[in-house]
């Protein structure tokens, strides 16, 4: 699961305890053994249970189909939806099928999930990115025969609908709700003008905004299509293959870890600076950055002393961790975008950071394209 679901869960008080993916629905160690494990354990402790509740379809039943049939005065001839737990589609389509005889209605299933019939459908073991949908057993809440049809559906495809529609109707949903529109292009062909189907989209994208929102994301995991592919082409071209060495920086002026604030300051007032690199006064090498802002701001709060050390307010960089990305001379510009939006400053260092060259900002790519539109 996304860690912003995480992030949720634990801003409302609750535990999180992880289980592995692969574990099977019925193994101790799945997130349903699990669960009924600790409802075992703690007192007065209750499993909500959306899997086998009845009141999951039925809610679905007395609420969301009335909604869909008033708002559509009644006319509903086709419905897709995704398949997780199953109450949904499974209460939508009960309601629907005794308003609207004739219905069709849709179940779409990720590959690498069991839900769909027949049983050929799901020939592929393989993974799947998209959350909410899809599992290896069948729920108790979904009642497949009240199902017409299935449509198997991709990660790449979902992930790609759901941020076409983002960006083309303004729709902030997440990748499951991408999984149904894929879905329903396909299904929708076969109805004739006149006719309509309604899709529904259950999720937003508040809870994915690390996963597919994310251009590098997307990459990694193969999901980029030919517009992606365009827009990293015409990045490329505008940046030209240049480098951090094509900007031919001035050399940094530098502070040691135990220098003092003082000098620090008066090193940034000389220069008209507004930060410093940090380096270690045992053997050189970049340990951090020391800004302008948060030395006055330290000192006038009285948390450090204008004599105290530069170590004490710099900003740390671990290079172990993700806090540090290491720019060289090497470094393609158009790989820094990305860097610049979330750092207004970076430091330019030799290959393994052992000496520190320069600091390179967001106003020397903005003059690099300045100069380059007007060669």
């Amino acid at each position: 699961m996304s860690q912003e679901k995480v992030d949720v869960l634990k801003a409302l008080g609750a535990e999180i305890v992880r289980t592995p993916t692969e574990a099977a629905w019925d193994a101790p160690e799945s997130h349903i053994g699990v669960a009924k494990r600790l409802n075992a354990e703690i007192a007065d402790s209750v499993i909500l249970d959306q899997y086998s509740n009845p009141y999951n379809p039925v809610t679905h039943y007395d609420h969301t189909a009335e909604e869909i049939y008033r708002s559509c005065n009644g006319q509903v001839d086709m419905l897709v939806a995704g398949a997780g737990t199953g109450g949904t589609i499974t209460g939508i389509a009960r309601k629907l099928k005794a308003l609207c005889p004739n219905i069709i209605i849709v179940g779409v299933d990720p590959h690498g999930s069991i839900l769909a019939e027949p049983e050929s459908l799901n020939a592929s073991t393989e993974g799947y990115k998209v959350e909410g949908i899809g599992y290896d057993f069948i729920p108790e809440a979904l009642d497949r025969t009240l199902i017409d049809r299935w449509v198997k559906s991709e990660d790449k495809e979902s992930f790609i609908m759901a941020r076409r529609m983002i960006r083309e109707e303004g729709i902030l949903c997440g990748g499951s709700s991408g999984t149904a529109v894929a879905a329903a292009v396909k299904a929708a062909k076969e109805l004739g003008p006149g006719k309509r189907c309604v899709v529904l989209l259950p999720d937003s994208v508040r809870n994915y905004m690390t996963k597919f929102l994310n251009d590098g994301w997307m990459h990694d995991n193969g999901f980029t299509d030919q517009n992606m592919a365009s827009e990293q082409e015409s990045k490329h071209l505008q940046w030209g293959g240049a480098t951090v060495g094509s900007l031919h920086l001035k050399a940094a002026v530098t502070v040691t870890n135990t220098s003092r604030c003082r000098e620090a300051i008066l090193l940034m007032e000389r220069n008209g600076f507004d930060q410093l690199p940090v380096v270690s006064s045992k053997n050189g090498r970049l340990v951090g950055l020391v800004t302008l802002g948060n030395l006055l701001s330290r000192i006038a709060a009285g948390r450090v002393q204008v004599d105290g050390q530069v170590q004490d307010v710099m900003f740390k960089f671990q290079k172990s961790g993700t806090h540090f990305t290491e720019i060289t001379d090497e470094t393609l510009l158009e790989d820094l975008t990305s860097f610049f939006e979330k750092n207004s400053a970076g430091v330019v260092t030799e290959r393994g950071g052992s000496k520190v060259k320069a600091v390179i900002t967001k106003v020397d790519l903005v003059s690099f394209l300045v100069k380059k539109a007007t060669v």
